[in-house]
C-alpha cells in the first residue's frame, strides 16, 4: 500500500543525505521519515472517517442503549464494541470523549478505550497467520478481559469526580445535529481532525524518533538481552519500553514476531505490543482534555497491571 512512499523516502535518504538505507543511521533516518508520513496519513484518514461517522452519532440513543445493560455485561458490551472499531488508541479517544460527553458511565467507557486499540479483526487475522489459532484466540480473549476488568475497577473509584469541567460541556456533540448537511458533516470532521493533530504531533515525532533509533540499532538484540524469556522482569521491561512509543496493533505485530525470533518470550513480546497500542503518550495528551492527571494515572496503572498479568500468563502457557 505504501510502496510508493518507501521508494520515495529511500531516494530521499540516498540522494539528499548521501547514505545507504542498509546502514544503521540510514535505516533509522528512513524509518523516521517513512513512519512520520505514513502514520500522519493513516491517522488523518482514520480520525476524519471516525469524526464523519460521529456526525451521525446521536449520543443520547447510545447512552439509552448502554444504560439498559448493567454490571459486567455493560463492560463486556463496551469491550466488544471496541473490537469492531479497528483503530489505534488516538483514533479511539475521540469516541471515548464522545461517550463521556454523552454521560455514559465512565467505567464502561474505559472498557471500550482499553480494548479498542488492542483487539480488532485485522489484528486477529495477522496474529492467526503469524502465531496460530491458539495464540490469536487467547490474545483476543485476554484483550477483552483486560478491558472489562479495568473498566470495572476504575468504575468503583467514582472516577467522574476526576473529570475536567470541559468533559461536561459536550462541545464535540453540541456541533452535531440530526439535520446536518453533508457539507457541514465534512467540515466538522475536518475541524476535529486538525484539532487532534495539533495536540499530538510533537509526541508523534518523539515516539517515532525513539522507534527509529531502536529500529536502526538492532532492537531485537537489545530486547532479547534485557527482556529474554529467562529474565523474570522481562515483561515489566517490555511494557516500560512500549509505553513511550506509538503505533497500532497492525504495526506492532511484525515487531513482536521479529522479537520472538531473536529470543524474546511470546508473552513479553505481546505485552510490549499491548503497551504500545493501548498506552501511548499521544493518547494521554488527548485524554488530558477531559481528565485530571490522577484519573489518567489510574487508567495507565490499571491497564498496565492487566497487560503485565497477560504477558506473564503467555510466558507460562506458551
Amino acid at each position: 500500500m505504501f510502496n510508493w512512499l518507501d521508494n520515495l523516502i529511500t531516494k530521499l535518504v540516498e540522494g539528499a543525505f548521501g547514505m545507504s538505507v542498509e546502514t544503521q543511521l540510514g535505516s533509522s533516518i528512513h524509518f523516521f521519515f517513512y513512519d512520520v508520513v505514513k502514520i500522519l496519513i493513516l491517522l488523518s484518514v482514520m480520525i476524519f472517517g471516525i469524526s464523519y461517522l460521529r456526525s451521525y452519532f446521536q449520543p443520547q440513543k447510545t447512552k439509552e442503549l448502554l444504560e439498559r445493560i448493567h454490571g459486567p455485561k455493560a463492560h463486556l458490551a463496551a469491550s466488544l464494541l471496541g473490537i469492531i472499531t479497528p483503530f489505534c488508541s488516538c483514533s479511539s479517544v475521540p469516541i471515548f470523549i464522545g461517550f463521556v460527553e454523552a454521560g455514559i458511565p465512565l467505567g464502561v467507557t474505559f472498557s471500550f478505550l482499553v480494548t479498542s486499540p488492542i483487539v480488532n479483526e485485522a489484528a486477529f487475522a495477522i496474529l492467526l497467520a503469524a502465531f496460530g489459532g491458539k495464540v490469536a484466540v487467547t490474545y483476543a480473549v485476554m484483550g477483552v478481559l483486560i478491558g472489562v476488568v479495568s473498566g470495572m475497577i476504575i468504575g468503583r473509584f467514582n472516577p467522574e469526580k476526576y473529570l475536567e469541567a470541559e468533559a461536561f460541556k459536550g462541545e464535540g456533540f453540541n456541533k452535531i445535529r440530526p439535520d446536518m448537511k453533508q457539507k457541514e458533516r465534512l467540515a466538522y470532521a475536518g475541524e476535529h481532525t486538525i484539532d487532534i493533530l495539533k495536540r499530538i504531533w510533537i509526541y508523534l515525532l518523539i515516539g517515532i524518533g525513539i522507534g527509529a533509533a531502536i529500529h536502526g540499532w538492532a532492537p531485537g538484540d537489545i530486547l532479547a538481552k534485557y527482556a529474554g524469556s529467562d529474565n523474570p522482569l522481562s515483561v515489566i521491561i517490555a511494557v516500560l519500553c512500549g509505553i513511550p512509543l506509538y503505533s497500532n496493533a497492525l504495526g506492532t505485530i511484525p515487531i513482536a514476531e521479529a522479537l520472538i525470533g531473536k529470543g524474546v518470550g511470546l508473552g513479553t513480546a505481546l505485552a510490549f505490543m499491548m503497551a504500545v497500542t493501548a498506552l501511548s503518550l499521544p493518547e494521554m495528551v488527548m485524554l488530558r482534555k477531559v481528565m485530571k492527571p490522577r484519573l489518567i494515572g489510574t487508567f495507565v496503572a490499571t491497564a498496565a497491571i492487566g497487560i503485565l498479568l497477560v504477558g506473564w500468563m503467555f510466558n507460562l502457557i506458551f
